[in-house]
This record gives C-alpha cells, structure tokens and sequence, in this order.
C-alpha cells in the first residue's frame, strides 16, 4: 500500500527495454498517436498516416496496459496518497510563485479541475500541449522514446534530444514558470 522503492521501477524499465530491444521494436508514447490518427482513418487524406498500424499493434497494448497499471494502482494498491518527500527550500520556492505545499504527487495549481477550467489554466495546458506535440514531432519522439529506448540504444540523437529536454525544463520551472504563477 505505500509507494514502491525507485529501484523497482528501475529494473521494470530496464527488463522492459531488454525485451522491446531483443524483439527489434522500438519503444515510445508519441508513435501511438500516429497509430490513433491511422485507426481514425487520417491516412485517406495525409501520407504520414498512411501506414500498416497493425505493425505498431503491440505498442497500443502497452499504452493501454500503462492506463489499466495506472487506474489499478491508484484505485486499489493504494492506502492514501501522501504529499510528495521534497525538501523544506523547495517548499520554499514554491510558495515565492504563489504554489501550495503539494498535499500529493502533483502540485494542485497545475492538475486541480478547478483551475484547468479557468482561461489561463486553459491556455497554460493547450500551449505546452501544442509545444510537446510540436517538439515530439520535430525530435522524432517523445521524452519516452528517446530517453528510454533511443539512449538505451546508444543514438546520439536521442543523447541531443534529452539534453534539449533537461534544459527545456530547467528553463521553464527557474523563469518561466515563476512569470505564469
């Protein structure tokens, strides 16, 4: 009922990527909303989607089975979510730029119904939306694909990818973020 220790994750990743690996696949999220797309019928109109998505089958039943693990572990392996362990300066800093101190995993301000609604949560979540859609596309893949599977598989690209990411995030959370909130 509490939370498992981060090694465990560690080592599911790691079992996980060994067998996409040794089956020749590829793993990462964005992929699946190519797929989707195809499903849906896009490919009678855009070339990119046009495509044999029976092929990328096996990666539809991971993104379901990540829902089903996700909805499972929330709603009967867990006994109560408890505030997220981060140190007293970060607490800190975050109440400088008008955050709570997290009562659970995600800080309210950001994932909080009531605040999704309003225009500026709106637009926050459709612009970064956008912008990762954007940059999935742009990097050939999403944070998944290329910090998982791409560096797993020692592509230089992927390496590039992740660094822009790192730096993506150091950017928003030390001066973009504080302008937002």
């Amino acid at each position: 009922m509490k939370p498992w220790p981060w090694w465990f994750s560690g080592t599911m990743i790691a079992v996980v990527m060994f067998i996409i690996t040794f089956f020749g696949k590829s793993f990462g999220f964005s992929s699946n909303l190519r797929t989707i797309c195809t499903l849906a019928g896009a490919g009678k109109k855009v070339k990119f989607f046009d495509f044999d998505w029976k092929t990328q089958s096996w990666n539809l039943l991971f993104l379901v089975g990540t829902f089903i693990g996700g909805f499972v572990a929330k709603n009967f392996l867990s006994y109560q979510e408890e505030p997220v362990a981060i140190s007293e300066k970060t607490i800190e800093r975050l109440e400088q730029i008008n955050f709570a101190p997290p009562a659970g995993m995600q800080p309210a301000e950001l994932v909080d119904w009531t605040n999704v609604v309003t225009l500026k949560g709106f637009l926050i979540l459709s612009i970064a939306g956008l912008l990762i859609g954007f940059g999935s596309r742009y990097a050939g893949g999403c944070t998944s694909g290329h910090a998982i599977s791409g560096l797993s598989n020692l592509q230089v690209p992927s390496l590039v990818a992740v660094i822009g990411f790192f730096i993506g995030g150091i950017l928003m959370s030390h001066f973009i973020l504080p302008l937002l909130f």
